[in-house]
């Protein structure tokens, strides 16, 4: 089996933009969708994530160095680095159980729809990877391939079950009809933000605070538009980082830009999800009956899709600062922000959407939820670095420990991984 992890790992480095439109080409021809207009919609959703990718590269490539600035303006000094999610990843497909979680999720995922269980057919086979962190975990914990699989199974579910819950909310509020998010880093964070904008908007005075991009634009008129936002958020993020004002002012013109990019890259790729998603609908229908909730499928993207929305850019950038803070004045806390400062667009985008767009409330409960992460990565931290030692991952100059927010401080994962512990304790 490991003699098959550098093939998984040569398809995967493909990327969406080359693996997606094959798997929604093929897809369509199941859903008995015309060959030329699967072949057709495939390629658009295939143009539409270079589009989404571009814009993702643009926020992060200016918002990642400028968090880093921070670090370093601030003078911050923890014992943990966060490697961010592509260290993470890295290390997960190294690990000897990687090869064989494409294909064990990809069967774990047909046999859910075809038993109901759930309504995601998740597309977003490079996000397997957070399943694999998971099993790689456990595989480290108790050497045994069978609890490795197991845990990374109970994970793909968990996220599957979230991913149809949340799914709701990329209609009504993103505008993506037929679309979930079984991202694991997205999902992890809504099981605790989206119960937390519940109980914030039932308290007495912060239930009435509203500053949503809507409110924001009628209130500042021209000025309130998600490019001037971008634009004012972006400075802010520069002043924040020590830059001098040319460098702040190209940091502010990026942010606009991706507050007005990403929107219509995401149409370009619901462009071509369109015919896909009738022809699952009919396909079903025909066999469940019109009006049968079994009818409903969702396609399963990445949560990049939901990162353009103003709502969620503002929040992040908000956060970024705050995830600092946090950081040094939380107690127990030994990681240090760093590689997933520019990934907080992923972690808040479910959160915001429950607020319906209240940045205000949004970033309560984000400060919250981040907080969590934190102290939970602070605990994997020397698991996540005996992981990385047996991955031979290059760690970072100086750095004693390693850990992420993105992975190692996902709640799911979290609670899989101490389920297992206490049952590798009594085996």
């Amino acid at each position: 089996m490991e003699q098959l992890t550098p093939m998984v790992q040569a398809f995967l480095a493909l990327g969406p933009t080359v693996i997606l439109p094959v798997f929604i080409f093929f897809i369509g021809l199941l859903f008995r969708v015309k060959p030329a207009e699967s072949f057709r919609s495939g390629l658009t959703i295939g143009v539409g994530f270079v589009g989404i990718n571009l814009v993702v590269a643009l926020l992060v490539d200016n918002l990642g160095p400028a968090a880093q600035a921070m670090v370093a303006n601030f003078g911050i000094q923890l014992t943990a680095i966060d490697v961010g999610w592509p260290g993470s990843a890295s290390i997960a497909w190294a690990s000897p159980i990687a090869a064989a979680i494409l294909p064990i999720g990809l069967l774990v995922n047909f046999v859910m729809l075809v038993t109901k269980t759930t309504k995601t057919m998740d597309v977003d086979i490079w996000n397997y990877w957070h399943f694999t962190f998971c099993g790689a975990c456990v595989y480290a914990l108790s050497n045994s391939f069978i609890m490795a699989i197991l845990a990374a199974v109970l994970f793909e579910i968990a996220i599957l079950k979230i991913a149809d819950w949340t799914a709701p909310y990329m209609e009504t509020y993103f505008g993506l009809e037929g679309i979930s998010v079984p991202t694991g880093s997205a999902a992890s964070y809504a099981t605790i933000g989206v119960p937390l904008i519940w109980l914030i908007q039932k308290i007495p005075f912060i239930k009435d605070l509203k500053a949503d991009p809507a409110s924001i634009q009628k209130r500042f008129g021209i000025f309130g538009e998600p490019i001037f936002m971008g634009l004012f958020l972006g400075i802010i993020i520069g002043a924040l980082a020590g830059y001098n004002p040319g460098k702040i002012i190209q940091v502010g013109m990026a942010m606009a830009g991706v507050m007005v990019l990403m929107p219509r890259m995401v149409k370009l790729l619901m462009e071509g999800l369109i015919p896909i998603s009738e022809g699952a609908r009919e396909f079903l229908q025909k066999r469940f009956g019109e009006d049968s909730e079994n009818a409903k499928i969702y396609i399963g993207l990445d949560a990049a899709v939901t990162t353009g929305h103003p709502a969620v850019i503002a929040t992040a950038l908000i956060l970024v600062p705050l995830t600092l803070l946090m950081a040094v004045i939380l107690p127990g806390n030994i990681v240090l922000p760093f590689g997933d400062l520019a990934t907080i667009p992923f972690f808040v985008a479910m959160i915001v959407a429950a607020a319906r767009g209240n940045i205000i409330h949004s970033v309560i409960a984000g400060v919250v939820v981040i907080s969590i992460s934190l102290l939970i990565a602070s605990f994997m931290a020397e698991f996540q670095t005996s992981m990385g030692l047996m991955a031979q991952f290059k760690m970072p100059d100086g750095a004693a420990l390693i850990s992420s927010i993105d992975q190692a401080g996902n709640f799911v994962n979290f609670v899989n991984f101490i389920i297992f512990q206490i049952f590798a304790l009594f085996a």
